[in-house]
């Protein structure tokens, strides 16, 4: 996690700030999992995520963005609309902080110069690092627990839509799941291959998350010329 963090700092501390256009804001909006416990729904935001989001302009179709996001997950079988899950009750939380660093394309030519409002969807992909609470499941109470620390790599695929509202401020709507390389997020399987009798639900899939929410980043830097990429 260390080196993803010193190397976002290190990459938007490099840029020259005379020659492009750059954006710094925040995230607010919620997040829902995807898991073997909770709702089955793929866009269900239960609990709250707030972050912050930066972007270096390298094109008007692209840009290279960075954001870290945190929010507590949670998940109640109660909630679930499938009889298995209801009678069994388990729930969770877990609080997860991301580190996402990749490229976001626009549908069509996004600048802010023009003197007249912008619009147009867009895509984000990249590589994510999260960092998340080791949950087992104590089979004598039914109890999902905390008992340690994790982190592994999720990829993140969102879809979102932006608009200028003012001279240098913009807005976005956006969705964005999270494939991660981990089935440990709820519980269902501890990190590392610890409890092995502890383990239930579909063991062959890994775990999802869902942010969905808005953006509000202000940029700043001369306007560029695009001519060097």
């Amino acid at each position: 996690m260390k080196y993803l963090i010193i190397f976002t700092l290190t990459f938007f501390g490099a840029l020259n700030l005379h020659s492009q256009t750059y954006e710094i804001g925040g995230f607010i909006g919620g997040a829902n999992a995807i898991s073997d416990v909770g709702r089955t729904t793929y866009i269900s935001p239960n609990t709250l995520a707030i972050g912050g989001i930066a972007k270096w302009n390298r094109s008007p179709r692209h840009s290279f963005r960075a954001s870290i996001i945190t929010t507590n997950l949670s998940g109640e079988d109660s909630d679930s609309n499938q009889d298995r899950r209801e009678q069994r009750g388990f729930s969770f939380e877990n609080r997860i902080t991301e580190f996402s660093l990749g490229l976001e394309f626009t549908f069509w030519e996004f600048s802010t110069y023009s003197g007249n409002r912008a619009s147009t969807p867009y895509l984000y992909s990249g590589i994510t690092y999260l960092t998340y609470d080791a949950l087992r499941l104590t089979p004598d109470t039914g109890e999902i627990v905390k008992f340690d620390s994790a982190g592994d790599f999720a990829i993140p695929m969102v879809v979102g839509f932006k608009t200028t509202v003012s001279t240098n401020a913009i807005a976005a709507f956006e969705i964005g799941a999270r494939y991660t390389f981990s089935d440990s997020l709820d519980g269902s399987v501890a990190p590392d291959g610890e409890f092995e009798d502890a383990r239930f639900g579909d063991t062959n899939n890994n775990d999802w998350y869902v942010f969905t929410g808005i953006t509000l980043t202000f940029s700043f830097g001369r306007q560029p010329c695009y001519c060097n990429f």
